[in-house]
């Protein structure tokens, strides 16, 4: 179905999906309503604090902030060599394709990391504290 409207400011109509056409009107079809699945991680989050609510560790409240955990509690993210980074793609006993697979990044930029020629960044780095410290089991 194709819907047709005439008056409706530009930046709301494209907002609400709506595409300008020739004749002056605007003109959206009928999208199916996407369901994205949730991540492994994110259900795993979810259900850590369900258990936190049920055994009265969060109580009532509504979400974990910085007050509960505190701030000196946080992750500090330490750089790492391209030495480090081939030993912990070779202890996870993976190549640089799926290792990269992993870290959600490209195989060159995994292999300019282990070469020097790039040094890891944001959640690249982070990812690669999480699995120096805990494993890579961690993010599997």
């Amino acid at each position: 179905m194709i819907e047709k409207i005439t008056a409706m400011e530009p930046r709301l109509a494209s907002m609400a999906g709506w595409n300008a056409w020739s004749t002056g009107g605007w003109w959206r079809k009928d999208v199916k309503a996407r369901t994205k699945k949730p991540s492994e991680a994110a259900g795993g989050a979810c259900e850590t604090v369900q258990d936190m609510r049920r055994t009265a560790v969060l109580g009532d409240r509504a979400k974990i902030t910085l007050r509960h955990i505190g701030k000196e509690q946080t992750a500090s993210l330490e750089p790492l060599s391209p030495d480090e980074i081939r030993a912990l793609r070779d202890r996870a006993r993976m190549s640089q394709a799926v290792f990269a697979r992993h870290l959600n990044v490209t195989t060159g930029y995994v292999s300019q990391l282990e070469r020097g020629a790039k040094h890891p960044s944001g959640a690249a780095l982070a990812l690669l504290n999480v699995i120096r410290r805990k494993g890579i089991e961690a993010i599997l």
